[in-house]
């Protein structure tokens, strides 16, 4: 089973990139010296930011109901990666494409478990309509679990959660959109920005919602999402930009229309 968290953090993901990249060489090394042990031990200092991105993945299967708390934990996936790694490491002939690699294999192996779940087509076609008051109300059920308590973080069976930090520039990202920027940043705070985000990012299709957070919370490029979700670069670009799209309309309409 995968063992407890170690006690490494990084500063920020190109940090983390770069140990991930520097560690390929020496896991090659200890596997054909046959050190399984040495190589579990590198490979859990690798764990921490892949088991946040897997619980953040879970959050949203469970938010959305497809399937219960406590089913599947992010050390499911991990004692499989470790498998994955072990077995495959190989296939990565040069350690600058590890890190993806890695990011690959986790998806392969989240989407096993969760299938890509019905977006909800209501909500969606009518993104650009919604008033105030109603994406106060769709707030208010989003904060709140199935039996109508606050759904807390804590609650979820592993701690370590990939918490989001979504700012208006990875919405707005045109200069000539400035002038919306600023009304909005104006109006509210930024933990209601992000909560805004994060609520319409959930009702989103998979496909957009998962490339918008691997750029903006995994810091990826999008020739390497496209690589990690076997896409072409342009198909890529349009998810992005069709969430950044959707974000926008829908905090225009509840932050700016008066």
């Amino acid at each position: 089973m995968y063992p407890m968290q170690t006690n490494l953090s990084y500063q920020n993901k190109k940090e983390f990139r770069v140990f991930i990249t520097h560690t390929h060489t020496t896991l090659i090394q200890l596997k054909k010296e046959g050190k399984q042990a040495s190589f579990n031990e590198l490979v859990l200092k690798i764990m921490p930011e892949i088991e946040s991105y897997i619980n953040s993945r879970l959050h949203t299967a469970i938010k959305k109901g497809h399937f219960s708390k406590g089913k599947y934990k992010a050390a499911d996936f991990i004692d499989q990666l470790f498998i994955e790694i072990y077995d495959n490491i190989e296939e990565v002939e040069h350690e600058k494409d590890f890190y993806l690699w890695l990011y690959k294999k986790t998806n392969e192996l989240l989407e096993d478990v969760i299938i890509e779940e019905e977006f909800d087509e209501i909500f969606f076609k009518n993104i650009d309509v919604y008033t105030k008051p109603e994406w106060d109300e769709m707030e208010e059920k989003y904060s709140t679990d199935g039996g109508g308590d606050l759904l807390m973080i804590e609650e979820l069976d592993d701690m370590s959660y990939n918490h989001n930090d979504y700012k208006l520039n990875h919405v707005f990202i045109e200069n000539k959109e400035q002038a919306m920027i600023d009304k909005i940043d104006n109006n509210i705070s930024d933990e209601k920005i992000q909560s805004h985000i994060e609520m319409v990012l959930h009702n989103l299709p998979p496909a957009l919602r998962t490339v918008f957070e691997l750029f903006t919370n995994e810091h990826l490029e999008l020739e390497e999402i496209a690589q990690i979700r076997n896409s072409s670069l342009r198909e890529v670009q349009q998810l992005l930009d069709d969430a950044q799209k959707l974000l926008k309309v829908s905090l225009f309409n509840r932050y700016t229309v008066d």
